[in-house]
């Protein structure tokens, strides 16, 4: 077990006046609380907190940071309570405490709902004192390195939830070794066939690539020295998460990973690190297009470099990293670096730009009200994947790759976002869903009259742009929705003659739409305009006789002209639509084009009877588009497999056969034929009129691709117009 002696003299070389009484107390406390207790290795408890404390020592953090890594867990396991760290040791470790604490207490489940929630809170807890998370990765690691003593499921528990979230939240605060060392032990537990597969194979070659790197470190480092560069050559052996990540990613073997070996310079300036990649390039001959820096444009992780990959003796490649000593510090602790010396003096400045990254969450948390959309925002800053853009003022802005001009209009403003018609990259006019690429000068154009449209949510890419064009939609479309379902009440009411404007006072409607579970109006007019609520039920509250009469009327009617209507066809189900926002919507998909997974879709508002949804060329939408109160946007949302109905037109030569060697050809597709209609015309062919039941439309395509490819097949055509698949039906059996 290691010693608060030695804590504190690692302490005393970075910060000889830290207050060294206040950490000998919590050592004290600590051990007072946690005696008798066991840790699961049969270790005194005490041991943790101490590993604690002095991985902390190896962050470089004060002498606050280093007493709460000792008490961190006072309260969670033992009788102490935040008032009892207050009176102690004052507020500034007391709300470390508590919020070590807090995060400490969340449990992480596979539920992906209840994780979303946990994070969500965990970032709250780390956002007002990033030295929460410093402290809560110290605990983390150490209890990485004692895994070992735990229970296989519990091993993989953790592991996994430590490559989720905490080596992702280690890499994006730029502490590059608490990262590689928790993802190498991750590897371990979640992969060990992978993983000693590949410690394996690095140690049969890693006798030959040390003598390898060796030569390359003595011959660059004496160039350099030649050159008068005073700078620190060494060898970098590549993590084995790293190479398993590569293979995975690439999929490729270990033999194909080229870039095992890398060498590591590190110099007194940025400037030496322009003249020393121009000295290796001078040596050894560059790999075109592997050239990255990362110190003109730094990572959003502030990580600063010059990366290269060389052709070394032998025709093998190596990877060279140049820095400064300033960005070492910075690349490897982060921002633990910016802590060093501010404990009890003052708290992080406006400068630290990393902390930008977590103001940012918290702004964007107030806009989503789901935790799951919350937890994807989240997955995206922590896995990013940068291009680097200008601003017509030449200003750098960072984003993941894939970025679209959008997102570069709400990283500068959100109301230029909301207002952003079209964009010019390097002087030309551009898409909006053209992706950014590193180097380009992006120009927003705006119009007042514009405003964010859902098909902008499928290819934005920033947490940013997503929840103020998702805000900004679902407002709008329960605006639409709230003056639809007043319009509807009020043109029913016409219909049976009373009085609208009396009916529709608020004191007459409001008891009404409180009764049917609505506390406002305008949530109650929505509902009728999403077709929740039936509005033949308001109806009967509002204008009973005047409904009474209506509806006799209309039986009397219906009872004479029953013989000549057919039975109405069965509703189509009514899932495997999302609309955003907006739950619990009668949804019904339209008969007249048959629309299946995989088509372009679109949603019109049916006074009553909810959301119909259309193909999107469907030829029976095309008066309803116009009617843009009306128009939904809608998007295929299936968890399961369901059958749709489609309609299909073959023609063939007149062939014997045919029919059977099509028919076939559809039931290796596992597709059910429910209705068929074969006729022969004059000009010596046949046409094939089959209705039939698919998944979606990869299956129909494949499907009609599969009859094609028939001998004596002439088309196949699919055909979304009921009426008129109805009339070629009725004209071939004529």
């Amino acid at each position: 077990m290691i010693r608060p002696e030695f804590i504190i003299e690692e302490l005393r070389k970075y910060m000889p006046d830290a207050d060294f009484d206040m950490v000998w107390k919590a050592y004290a406390f600590a051990a007072r609380c946690h005696k008798g207790q066991k840790r699961v290795s049969g270790e005194p408890y005490l041991s943790h907190p101490l590993e604690v404390a002095h991985i902390l020592t190896q962050m470089k953090l004060g002498y606050i940071s280093i007493s709460v890594g000792l008490l961190h867990d006072t309260v969670e396991d033992g009788d102490t309570t935040i008032e009892d760290i207050t009176d102690l040791f004052g507020e500034e470790a007391s709300h470390l405490v508590g919020g070590v604490t807090k995060i400490s207490l969340l449990k992480f489940s596979s539920k992906e709902e209840q994780q979303a929630e946990n994070v969500r809170k965990m970032i709250l807890a780390m956002s007002k004192d990033i030295r929460v998370i410093l402290i809560k990765l110290a605990d983390r690691i150490h209890n990485m390195r004692t895994l070992h003593y735990l229970k296989p499921a519990k091993q993989k528990s953790i592991a996994r939830e430590t490559l989720d979230i905490y080596a992702p939240l280690a890499n994006r605060l730029g502490i590059g070794w608490i990262k590689t060392e928790l993802e190498n032990n991750v590897f371990k537990y979640l992969w060990p066939k992978e993983y000693y597969d590949i410690k394996k194979q690095v140690e049969a070659v890693e006798a030959k690539r040390e003598k390898y790197l060796n030569e390359i470190v003595e011959k660059v480092d004496q160039t350099l020295k030649k050159e008068g560069l005073n700078v620190e050559v060494h060898g970098r052996p590549k993590h084995y998460y790293s190479i398993f990540s590569k293979m995975r990613r690439q999929g490729i073997g270990f033999d194909e990973v080229f870039d095992l070996m890398g060498v590591r310079i590190i110099t007194n300036s940025k400037q030496e690190c322009y003249t020393v990649l121009g000295l290796v390039h001078s040596m050894y001959k560059p790999i075109p297009g592997n050239l990255d820096d990362y110190i003109a444009l730094p990572k959003a992780n502030m990580y600063q470099s010059l990366h290269t990959t060389i052709v070394g003796p032998n025709g093998k490649p190596v990877e060279f990293q140049i820095r400064s000593q300033a960005m070492h510090l910075i690349n490897e602790e982060g921002i633990a670096a910016h802590w060093r010396y501010k404990e009890g003096v003052s708290k992080e400045g406006k400068g630290d730009e990393q902390i930008v990254w977590l103001r940012r969450l918290l702004d964007w948390q107030k806009d989503v009200k789901d935790p799951r959309e919350f937890l994807e925002f989240v997955k995206i800053d922590l896995f990013p994947d940068e291009v680097y853009v200008f601003t017509p003022q030449q200003e750098v802005k960072a984003f993941q790759r894939g970025a679209t001009p959008i997102d570069f209009a709400y990283a500068i403003h959100t109301d230029l976002g909301d207002h952003c018609v079209g964009a010019k990259i390097n002087g030309k006019l551009a898409s909006l869903r053209q992706e950014l690429k590193n180097g380009d000068i992006v120009e927003v154009l705006s119009s007042q009259n514009q405003h964010p449209s859902r098909d902008w949510l499928k290819f934005v890419k920033t947490s940013k742009a997503r929840t103020k064009i998702g805000s900004f939609v679902r407002q709008a479309e329960k605006k639409r929705a709230l003056a639809l379902g007043r319009e509807y009440l009020e043109k029913e009411l016409a219909k049976l003659g009373v009085d609208v404007k009396q009916t529709m006072a608020d004191n007459k409607l409001l008891p009404h739409a409180q009764a049917a579970g609505y506390m406002s109006l305008d949530s109650f007019f929505v509902a009728l305009g999403l077709g929740k609520l039936k509005i033949s039920h308001i109806l009967a509250k509002l204008a009973p006789r005047e409904m009474e009469l209506a509806y006799k009327k209309k039986t009397t009617i219906a009872s004479a002209i029953k013989k000549f209507i057919s039975r109405p066809a069965k509703n189509a189900p009514s899932y495997g639509v999302r609309i955003q926002g907006m739950d619990d919507m009668l949804i019904r998909f339209a008969q007249c084009c048959n629309p299946v997974p995989g088509d372009d879709i679109r949603g019109f508002i049916s006074r009553g009877r909810g959301l119909v949804v259309h193909s999107a060329d469907c030829p029976n939408t095309l008066g309803l588009g116009a009617d843009s109160d009306r128009s939904v946007d809608v998007e295929w949302d299936i968890k399961e497999k369901e059958k749709h109905l489609v309609m299909i037109a073959v023609k063939s030569r007149d062939k014997p056969g045919m029919l059977s060697r099509i028919t076939g050809a559809i039931a290796e597709f596992e597709s059910n034929i429910t209705e068929a209609t074969v006729r022969t015309n004059e000009d010596n062919t046949g046409s094939i009129y089959l209705t039939m039941e698919v998944y979606d439309l990869k299956q129909l395509q494949g499907l009609m691709n599969s009859i094609m490819k028939l001998p004596d097949v002439v088309s196949v055509e699919r055909i979304k117009d009921r009426l008129a698949f109805k009339a070629a039906n009725v004209s071939k059996k004529a």
